[in-house]
C-alpha cells in the first residue's frame, strides 16, 4: 500500500469553497469547474512550497484568483474566429507568385512584335495617353488603339496557355 501525502487529505475539504469562489469569478459552471481543476493541479505540483500551519484555503484561493486573472489577460487578446474570416484576413499571399507572374508578363511583352509592344509599354507602364502614344509611335490614335487591342489579345492568349499548361513548345508570336 502506497503512503499518502498529508496534503492529499487537506485538499479535498476545500473543493466546495473553491467551486463557489470560481463560480463567482467566472459566472459559468463549466469554466468554474475547469478553474478549480487547474487550481488543484497547481496546488498539488507546488505542495512542497506550502508551509504547514498556514491558511490552506487562503493559499488555494490565491492560486485560483491568480489563475483566473492570468486566463482573463490571455483571453482578452484572443478573438473568437469560428468561421476563420479574421485569420484569412491576416494571411498574406506568397509574394513569389506575384514575382513569377510579373516575370512571365515581361517575357511575354518582350516577345510581342515591336509595333504592338511599344504602344502597350508606353500606355501600360509609362501611363501615356492614346494621343501621346500615337505621337511617340508616329501614327494615328486609331492605329494605336488597334495595336494595343491586338497586343493585349495576344498577351492574354499567351498567358492563358501558360497558366493552363497547354503551351509546351516554344511560343511564336503572330505578326499582326
Amino acid at each position: 500500500m502506497t503512503e499518502r501525502h498529508p496534503f492529499h487529505v487537506l485538499l479535498t475539504p476545500q473543493t466546495r469553497a473553491l467551486k463557489q469562489f470560481a463560480f463567482r469569478l467566472t459566472g459559468n459552471d463549466h469554466r468554474a469547474e475547469d478553474l478549480v481543476q487547474v487550481t488543484m493541479l497547481k496546488a498539488w505540483t507546488k505542495r512542497d512550497s506550502f508551509k504547514q500551519g498556514t491558511n490552506l484555503r487562503a493559499w488555494l484561493f490565491t492560486i485560483l484568483r491568480n489563475t483566473f486573472y492570468s486566463d482573463l489577460r490571455k483571453y482578452r487578446r484572443e478573438v473568437e474566429d469560428v468561421d476563420g474570416l479574421r485569420a484569412a484576413a491576416m494571411c498574406e499571399e506568397p509574394r513569389q507568385d506575384h514575382v513569377l507572374a510579373l516575370k512571365e508578363l515581361i517575357s511575354a511583352i518582350g516577345e510581342l512584335p515591336q509595333k504592338q509592344r511599344k504602344p502597350i509599354v508606353l500606355m501600360g507602364a509609362y501611363g501615356f495617353s492614346q494621343l501621346e502614344a500615337a505621337v511617340a509611335c508616329g501614327c494615328t490614335v486609331g492605329t494605336i488603339k488597334s495595336r494595343v487591342s491586338r497586343g493585349r489579345t495576344t498577351l492574354c492568349s499567351v498567358l492563358d496557355h501558360e497558366m493552363t499548361g497547354q503551351d509546351r513548345a516554344p511560343r511564336q508570336m503572330p505578326e499582326l
